[in-house]
């Protein structure tokens, strides 16, 4: 299985992917509290900066897993505008983009399986048996490695519907998307049975 770790070299590849995941987990609660736009506008510029150890390329492809966030921001800012609320916007919108992009900058850093021994881990804490762990841990494998090839999948058929029709497809993509999904985890299934049967 691929694993989202950027090759490009940064002092956060060196770091524990416990202390990142424990970080994050911190970091994402407190970033709660905050409640004006300066701060929020703060907080992102904070989490920008950690990307400049690796280089423009580095943030370059930490700007590009943020494409999935885009419309997102731009209904909330457009929500909050309409409602006349637009410094509560601005505060939620660079919220959520720092987070995302410091949860990226975790998977970019952190080889997928120092992430899945840490999680099973901490689920030996709750004295899981060893096999619910492994099928957690799994889970979340998948969970990190097929998010952004779904995305990468939805983005190609927008493009092949465009090359094709002068309507914006919409709803039309639900269908095929889900066909395309569906036929990902049959095969990732099957390939699950043919290797590991008693997960």
């Amino acid at each position: 299985m691929l694993s989202l770790t950027s090759d490009t070299g940064t002092p956060w590849h060196k770091a524990p992917a416990g202390a990142k995941l424990l970080a994050l987990l911190v970091i994402s609660v407190l970033a709660f509290w905050l409640s004006t736009p300066a701060q929020a506008l703060a907080f992102l510029g904070l989490v920008t900066a950690l990307y400049l150890p690796g280089g423009a390329a580095f943030l370059r492809q930490g700007a590009r897993l943020l494409k999935p966030v885009l419309p997102f921001v731009v209904i909330i800012l457009a929500w909050h505008w309409f409602t006349g609320a637009v410094a509560a916007g601005i505060v939620i919108v660079a919220r959520l983009v720092a987070l995302v992009a410091l949860a990226n900058l975790v998977t970019m850093t952190t080889r997928l399986q120092d992430m899945l021994d840490r999680v099973d881990d901490a689920l030996a804490l709750l004295r899981l048996p060893v096999r619910w762990r492994r099928r957690l841990a799994l889970s979340v494998a998948l969970v990190i490695r097929f998010t952004p090839v779904l995305v990468q999948k939805g983005t190609a058929l927008g493009q092949a519907w465009r090359a094709r029709s002068v309507r914006r497809p919409g709803w039309r993509l639900v269908l095929p998307f889900a066909l395309v999904a569906l036929d990902d985890a049959e095969r990732v299934a099957e390939a699950l049975r043919a290797r590991s049967g008693d997960l």
